[in-house]
């Protein structure tokens, strides 16, 4: 009998002791690298449909308050790129021939929020739910391919920017309010394995270069050797597909919706931990 009941004390202060040491070990914050898959919405692909996915990986840093909140800061780089030939679906876009490509970077600031009690290492904690949102900048500068060449499209000004009558040329740096929601599992007391889905609403139309109407008459369209200008050539380009419809002041996107980006990502994170000796409660 007194065996047992010593066996059975060990045990229990065993299990005080290793849990006393768990909450001694302090999670400060982690840092960690992400890669994934970007997709657009916009004017090029307004209904919308994900048969178009670039790349995306990134790097970030979290400081932990509590095992329910962390902040965020974050840099991204995500490949974005569309074209009217997939919308066939839809005569006046498909005619309408425009494409884009584009590489954001990216860079937030993001509160987390868990749903559960995280804890790194322990059995009972190691995995969580949780949203997150913030606010970031981003830079991006929209190209297309004319004749094999790749040609930028934001200093041609292909609805007219730059002319009287028509704006200043869009900004290449918007602002994006990055809303999404994540898994997040602790692969031991040092890793963590996460997967996120992370939308970005954006202040801007024109990550895909086009937002408002055709502009025909905004520059000359021939150069002296009787070649049409670049920005002739593609400010409308459904002369490849029929009859040109570049009317001035037609309608050639859509301005009052902005553009915006989706990344899904899975990330591995590495803890930051601090000792705290435990106290006598």
């Amino acid at each position: 009998m007194r065996k047992k009941l010593f066996l059975a004390g060990l045990i229990v202060l065993v299990t005080l002791c290793a849990r006393a040491q768990e909450e001694a070990i302090v999670t400060e914050g982690e840092y960690g690298f992400q890669a994934g898959a970007a997709h657009y919405f916009g004017d090029l692909n307004p209904n919308p449909r994900f048969n178009r996915p670039g790349p995306s990986f990134g790097a970030f840093f979290k400081k932990n308050y509590g095992q329910y909140v962390a902040l965020r800061i974050a840099g991204n780089y995500a490949f974005l790129g569309y074209s009217d030939k997939y919308n066939s679906y839809n005569e006046f876009m498909y005619r309408r021939n425009l494409s884009f490509n584009s590489n954001i970077w990216e860079l937030t600031v993001q509160g987390d929020f868990n749903f559960l009690k995280y804890v790194p290492g322990s059995w009972d904690h190691r995995f969580t739910p949780y949203v997150t949102f913030g606010l970031g900048v981003f830079n991006y500068n929209p190209y297309t391919y004319y004749q094999g060449q790749k040609v930028y499209l934001r200093s041609l000004g292909t609805e007219g920017q730059g002319t009287a009558g028509y704006g200043k040329p869009y900004s290449s740096m918007a602002v994006c309010f990055p809303l999404g929601v994540g898994l997040k599992y602790s692969l031991n007391r040092k890793m963590n394995l996460g997967f996120e889905v992370l939308y970005r609403f954006t202040t801007t139309d024109y990550i895909d270069d086009v937002s408002k109407t055709y502009a025909p008459d905004a520059r000359p369209h021939y150069l002296p050797d009787g070649q049409p200008t670049l920005w002739y050539a593609l400010q409308d380009r459904s002369y490849a597909t029929g009859e040109p419809i570049g009317i001035q002041g037609r309608q050639r996107g859509y301005s009052n919706q902005k553009d915006s980006y989706v990344t899904a990502v899975v990330s591995l994170s590495f803890n930051l931990t601090s000792y705290k000796c435990p106290t006598a409660k």
